[in-house]
């Protein structure tokens, strides 16, 4: 593992936060080395656990090790052409889904987004504590993907993929992707986003 890589992409903070977000970071460079089962098991498990509400767990997860060829070809076939020049060496391929509607009544459940997000990010704190590294991607074909997976007939959602694995090195990438692999993370100060009310 490239720890001098590691040691640029953890955090720089304004305040102490726990090493495990610190940590997390979306790495597009991934090793050949496989993720067993029961280790991909345990993320689900940390996903499972997420908060939602009504406790809905409104999430489903589709997934395929890189090992099974057809079923990864599936997922990766999904993905858009930029992206699929890297994540065809991750690990795992996920795809998160959502259902939109309240098992209860039926009616929609206007945080199934929010929830399945909290889900995905459950997953990925959990996956750096296994020195497990996930990229969530938004660039996919929506439409091949619901045709792919007969979504229409639960009723789900496409709400991300997902690449997870181990680390591999970012010289195998091409620029600009090795360049960005490479660059030290930042994020808003907490001033630009954060907005105290005081009583009148």
């Amino acid at each position: 593992m490239n720890q001098q890589l590691l040691d640029s992409k953890s955090a720089k903070t304004e305040t102490s936060i726990h090493p495990l977000i610190g940590k997390r970071w979306s790495p597009r460079a991934f090793s050949s080395q496989p993720v067993p089962q029961v280790i991909l098991n345990t993320l689900f498990e940390a996903a499972s656990w997420a908060a939602s509400a009504f406790n809905e767990q409104p999430w489903q997860y589709i997934y395929a090790h890189h090992a099974d060829e057809a079923g990864f070809s599936r997922l990766l076939s999904g993905l858009n052409e930029g992206n699929q020049v890297w994540a065809k060496n991750a690990g795992v391929l996920v795809l998160s889904l959502a259902q939109p509607n309240l098992s209860y009544n039926g009616r929609p459940n206007r945080h199934y987004m929010h929830d399945t997000g909290a889900a995905n990010t459950s997953l990925l704190l959990q996956a750096a504590d296994l020195d497990i590294y996930g990229h969530m991607m938004g660039g996919f074909d929506y439409g091949k993907t619901v045709a792919e997976f007969d979504l229409n007939k639960d009723g789900l959602e496409s709400v991300c993929f997902i690449a997870l694995g181990y680390l591999g090195d970012p010289e195998q990438l091409d620029e600009p992707l090795r360049s960005r692999e490479q660059a030290v993370r930042s994020r808003k100060p907490l001033n630009a986003f954060t907005h105290k009310i005081t009583g009148s």
